[in-house]
């Protein structure tokens, strides 16, 4: 009669909000999760398709802002988030947090690292990818350090990048997950979010590109973008979507200050043409961007950039199974943050760094 047994098909009755600050150039961002944004409608998002040791453990730690009086602390519960895995290799981190309400429901955790910096493998550039499951729906976060430099043909390089690292990366299946799929590789998950200084430059000279900056031309600037570019002609991130922008490029800027690097105050320093280098990109239905800005951290020569989103999650009526997706699929907290730090976001909401 097992053979025979049925189970009912997932049913999209909730949905997730993931928020997603990306740090880059190696540093802790200060991320400021009480940032918000204006959302902006579906019909303002572009569709691109044109032609080291890992450890996480579910859920044992906990973090969220003191209630500042007994009012507050059924808001302040609602509110607490728990890190679920965490990675780090050479200049590349990826955490992954989800509310302690539904930490439960998030199953078949697995971690995926791929170097792609000296002679083709060392950790300096590459990816670190983290899969998992909430419910019945499948995610994959991509977080990566592609290769750098503005001469003509490095576009190319980054593009090998990409392609090596949905390559080699792979997820072992999960022994007992039951009814819940177990993706093997990125592209087999229902929703990819891929993040981080993907380095992709802008085609112009520097003074052609500044005074493209300095008149808000955007949509000047990202006709040269060689990320758009290269995904016109149908080399890379075919079928991926990015939200619109509307802010500044983000690199590269002077140590400190809101000057682009080069603009003469310090003959030594590096002169780089201003460029969109921090992305966060995204596959498959279900996921809908409310939010893509930049933060204004001076700590670093690129500036942050971060995403909202709505995930549709399937969800199955029927009754959980004990310690469904655990087992083999063991993942360890590698590097927590103090517990003195604190993070309160939406009821809804799923935090990445």
């Amino acid at each position: 009669m097992d053979g025979d047994l049925m189970f009912p098909q997932p049913r999209l009755d909730r949905r997730f909000s993931v928020c997603d600050p990306v740090n880059l150039g190696g540093r802790p961002s200060d991320f400021d999760g009480s940032l918000r944004c204006p959302g902006s409608p579906d019909e303002d998002t572009i569709d691109m398709e044109m032609g080291d040791s890992v450890q996480v453990s579910p859920f044992p730690h906990s973090y969220s802002a003191s209630a500042p009086s007994e009012q507050n602390d059924d808001q302040s519960n609602s509110s607490r988030y728990c890190l679920v895995a965490s990675k780090q290799m050479v200049g590349i981190f990826l955490t992954v947090w989800v509310r302690n309400e539904i930490r439960d429901d998030v199953r078949n955790l697995k971690v995926s690292c791929v170097g792609r910096g000296l002679m083709g493998y060392l950790g300096n550039k590459g990816s670190i990818s983290v899969s998992m499951c909430l419910h019945q729906t499948s995610f994959c976060f991509v977080c990566c350090h592609l290769t750098s430099g503005e001469k003509e043909g490095d576009e190319l390089r980054r593009n090998s990048d990409v392609l090596e690292i949905l390559r080699k990366t792979r997820f072992p299946r999960v022994r007992g997950a039951g009814d819940v799929r177990s993706p093997e590789t990125i592209l087999e998950h229902d929703r990819v979010i891929w993040l981080g200084d993907l380095n992709y430059r802008i085609a112009l000279s520097y003074c052609s590109a500044k005074a493209l900056v300095e008149m808000h031309s955007w949509k000047q600037l990202l006709e040269k973008d060689q990320l758009r570019m290269q995904q016109r002609y149908g080399r890379v991130f075919q079928g991926w979507k990015e939200g619109r922008i509307y802010f500044p490029p983000t690199y590269k800027y002077s140590f400190n200050s809101d000057r682009y690097a080069g603009e003469g105050r310090h003959p030594k320093e590096k002169r780089r043409t201003p460029a969109w280098c921090d992305r966060i990109l995204w596959h498959g239905n279900g996921l809908s961007q409310l939010c893509y800005v930049r933060g204004e951290s001076r700590f670093s020569d690129h500036r942050p950039v971060y995403g909202i989103f709505l995930a549709e999650v399937g969800v199955v009526r029927q009754r959980r199974r004990n310690n469904a997706g655990y087992f083999g699929s063991r993942v360890e907290v590698e590097e927590l943050l103090p517990r003195s730090r604190s993070y309160r976001l939406r009821d809804d909401e799923v935090l990445l760094s």
